[in-house]
């Protein structure tokens, strides 16, 4: 009964948030939810959330960046391009580690090699890799388990190493601010997303959202940030959305599928560690964005970690926007490649 696992996969999530919150966890709204949602589809619970509402959620995120913006903060964006040039290259170099990982080590065809390896959105590489004949499940737990990895392992990061505190409310409180501006916020939200996905943009549901607030944050229209209580039912629906990726997985699939994604996410984090130490010694950034703004995580993710965070949202948003864009734009080449390999 899809209503049953619907409210099951819920409470189940809001479980997660309790326990973390009664051991002191951090991120409980984010990462309670990712680890009660993958335990229990792991244990086999039938696991089933709500695409729309889990894309509504993502709006909310692109409401709270676009919101940051201002006249100062889009002329300093202009000064990233010494970092912004290095996204394609971190993007070649995963690439060309992770196609031989997938497909030499792990056995993989040359398409899910691909599409495995490459840092794209979750959805975007599950469709090219459909198209280049990909084995579409296995790529579904491999960027699962990528952006998992990556979500979990940051905020601990964050925390032992530059003493973030992670605990602050990520807004006000909804009761604080005016009923107009709340109203404005859904408007951008709703309309942002609605009016990106009807002209085929990538991200519709965060980048849509962003750009309208945006323009409006940027003539004083919209003048707060959504609210806490926003933020936190935002990070609740995401990290249940990772955990219930594992939904119906088997012993095989772990064995093979998600330890290859646990390999290649320690070659991942490692290679994010490169550019991070090396961004950070050429003194071309400050080292906690560079590394919110390098780490192959989800868009949605890092967005949330940014926000909690304190990060320079403009400078973390658009490496991330820039890297999905590239992964994008080589998709068709590669499905070509794909093709003429098969015709041979």
């Amino acid at each position: 009964m899809p209503l049953k696992q619907i409210i099951g996969t819920h409470l189940i999530a809001l479980l997660g948030v309790g326990v973390f919150q009664l051991l002191n966890l951090p991120l409980p709204w984010l990462l309670g939810p990712i680890m009660a949602s993958l335990v229990a589809a792991l244990a086999g619970v039938p696991m089933r959330g709500i695409l729309v509402l889990n894309n509504l959620m993502r709006s909310i995120l692109g409401v709270a960046v676009g919101a940051t913006f201002t006249v100062a903060l889009v002329i300093t964006m202009a000064g990233m391009w010494t970092t912004l040039i290095l996204v394609p290259l971190m993007v070649f170099l995963i690439g060309l580690v992770g196609v031989p990982y997938f497909q030499r080590l792990w056995g993989f065809d040359f398409a899910t090699s691909y599409y495995g390896a490459m840092p794209g959105g979750l959805q975007d590489m599950l469709l090219f890799g459909q198209e280049a004949g990909g084995d579409v499940r296995a790529l579904s737990l491999i960027h699962a388990t990528r952006v998992l990895v990556i979500v979990v392992a940051l905020p601990f990061i964050l925390k032992s190493y530059w003493g973030v505190d992670l605990s602050n409310p990520p807004g006000v409180p909804a009761a604080t601010l005016p009923v107009s501006q709340l109203l404005l916020m859904a408007f951008c939200g709703v309309v942002g997303w609605q009016g990106a996905k009807a002209v085929g943009l990538f991200g519709a549901s965060i980048l849509g959202p962003m750009i309208l607030a945006g323009a409006l944050a940027l003539f004083g229209i919209l003048q707060h940030r959504p609210p806490a209580e926003a933020i936190w039912m935002a990070q609740f629906f995401i990290g249940m959305t990772v955990g219930t990726k594992y939904a119906g997985v088997t012993g095989a699939e772990v064995r093979r599928d998600v330890a290859a994604a646990l390999g290649f996410c320690i070659i991942l984090l490692v290679l994010s560690g490169i550019f991070v130490e090396a961004i950070y010694l050429f003194e071309l950034a400050q080292p906690m964005e560079t590394l919110l703004a390098f780490a192959p995580g989800g868009q949605a993710e890092m967005t949330v970690l940014a926000l909690i965070a304190g990060a320079d949202m403009a400078f973390v948003i658009a490496h991330h926007v820039l890297r999905i864009l590239v992964v994008i734009l080589c998709a068709p080449i590669a499905a070509r490649l794909f093709s003429e390999r098969r015709r041979d």
